[in-house]
């Protein structure tokens, strides 16, 4: 597999000093979005509470937002429809997914990078394992809430095979060029194992280690894909080259290798010149 042409990125301009007068600001803004993701859970509390007793095709809007003290219109502001209800923080864990991506280190593998990024949805689950799995219990139940939770799913996806994509130049679409296509296979392979990690956790009740389960999915994504997944962030349109040149001098052995690639590359690159001296 080739290794990725990374794109050119346009040069960031340096953001403005923040002064004074941008505290309060920052301040109102952070106490806002937590106003609006405490509103949104206890909307989402209620709706689960009312589907779990009365069933979903019975409960109503205005139950909801009655059960948890608000007008209608508050829940409107809020959620769309009823089934988006019980899905309070995608928005937000959405954000600080992008977030990872946005800031990742210069030297980090991009299927490193996401595998960090869908970590956040992970992080969003475990942090109330009861809710998750009462949560689940309702979308194998009801098809609505299933179909909204696949579209959300969806949207992380999208999000991933993004910026996988952006380590390719996409104006190199062409036959023998497999590329893209392993982008978006890479990206579709880390959601998948992140919702197979998921699922078995649901239906442990919320029990065992499942960042450390979630770290060993990552791992059998990353063998299968990360040759195929270019290394490093550098800027410009560097032409596709092996991770280490390997060559003999008598008894020493001299490897050349670019300082973004994957080390499990370079060691096997070398190994391999061992064996065939």
């Amino acid at each position: 597999m080739k290794y990725v042409r990374s794109m050119s990125r346009p040069a960031k301009t340096s953001p403005r000093a923040p002064s004074a007068s941008d505290a309060p600001e920052s301040a109102a803004g952070t106490r806002a979005a937590a106003q609006r993701l405490k509103m949104r859970r206890e909307l989402a509390t209620a709706a689960m509470e009312l589907f779990a007793t009365k069933g979903y095709e019975a409960t109503t809007v205005d139950e909801i937002a009655a059960t948890a003290g608000v007008a209608r219109r508050t829940f409107f502001r809020h959620f769309r429809s009823k089934e988006e209800a019980i899905f309070p923080d995608h928005d937000d864990t959405l954000t600080r997914a992008e977030a990872v991506l946005d800031v990742a280190p210069a030297h980090e593998h991009p299927l490193d990078t996401v595998c960090r990024g869908i970590k956040e949805v992970m992080k969003m689950y475990a942090a109330s394992p009861a809710v998750s799995v009462e949560r689940y219990r309702l979308t194998r139940e009801v098809p609505a809430l299933r179909e909204r939770e696949i579209a959300s799913v969806a949207r992380y996806e999208r999000l991933f095979t993004r910026y996988l994509l952006a380590h390719f130049d996409e104006q190199d679409h062409h036959d023998g060029n497999d590329d893209p296509l392993m982008a978006e296979v890479a990206a579709s392979a880390v959601v998948t194992a992140h919702n197979h990690v998921l699922r078995r956790w649901l239906r442990a009740g919320g029990q065992g280690d499942v960042e450390g389960q979630l770290d060993h999915a990552f791992s059998i994504v990353r063998k299968t894909f990360g040759s195929g997944i270019g290394a490093g962030r550098t800027q410009g349109s560097a032409a596709p080259a092996a991770p280490a040149a390997v060559r003999t001098r008598g008894e020493v052995l001299v490897a050349v290798a670019r300082t973004d690639a994957p080390l499990d590359e370079v060691m096997r690159t070398i190994e391999e010149a061992l064996r065939t001296r």
